[in-house]
C-alpha cells in the first residue's frame, strides 16, 4: 500500500501563487485585447477564436511562462533571496521582453486570416525602403519568430526555477 503525504502551502507560497495566477491572466487578457483592438473588421469573438486557432501555444505558453516567472520571483523574494541583481528583477525584465517580442511576432500570423490587420498599417509607417519588405518578412516568418519568443519566455522561467531551487538547497 502506498502512503501519501500531503503538504500545506506556506502563506508565502500561496501569495506567490496568487500573484502568478494574476500575472498569467493579465498576460492573456492583454494579448486578447490587442487582438480585438487591432481587428476592427471582425467581431471580437471571431478575432479571439482565430487567435486561439492559430496561436494557442504562444498565447497559453506566454501566460504560463509569465505566471511561472512571477511565482519564482515572488517566492524567492519572500524567502529573502531575490533572483535579480541587488533585489531587482533582472530575469523578470528579460522574460517580459521575450514575452512582448513573441506576442508581437505572433500577431503577424493572424493577418492573413483578417485579424490584426492594423499591424500592417503600423508597419507601413516604417521608412518606405524597409516597410514592404519588413512586413513580408514578419508575416512569412511570424510563426518561427513567435515560437522563438515563447522559447525565451520559457527559458527565463526555467532559469529562474533552477536558480531558486539552487538557493533553497544552499540555504538548507
Amino acid at each position: 500500500m502506498f502512503h501519501t503525504q500531503t503538504r500545506r502551502l506556506s502563506p508565502a507560497a500561496k501569495r506567490s501563487l496568487a500573484k502568478s495566477a494574476l500575472a498569467g491572466a493579465a498576460t492573456l487578457a492583454a494579448y486578447l485585447l490587442v487582438v480585438v483592438v487591432t481587428t476592427p473588421s471582425l467581431p471580437p469573438a471571431a478575432a479571439i477564436n482565430a487567435a486561439f486557432a492559430i496561436n494557442s501555444a504562444v498565447i497559453g505558453g506566454s501566460a504560463g511562462g509569465v505566471g511561472a516567472q512571477v511565482f519564482f520571483s515572488s517566492y524567492a523574494k519572500s524567502l529573502g533571496c531575490p533572483l535579480g541583481r541587488r533585489g531587482g528583477t533582472l530575469l523578470g525584465a528579460g522574460s517580459r521582453g521575450t514575452t512582448v517580442a513573441g506576442s508581437f511576432f505572433s500577431f503577424f500570423s493572424l493577418v492573413p486570416l483578417g485579424c490584426c490587420g492594423s499591424w500592417l498599417f503600423i508597419l507601413s509607417l516604417l521608412p518606405s525602403v524597409f516597410g514592404g519588405t519588413l512586413s513580408a518578412v514578419l508575416i512569412t516568418y511570424s510563426q518561427p519568430l513567435s515560437y522563438a519568443g515563447l522559447a525565451g519566455v520559457m527559458g527565463f522561467a526555467a532559469l529562474s526555477g533552477v536558480k531558486l531551487r539552487s538557493r533553497i538547497a544552499h540555504a538548507a
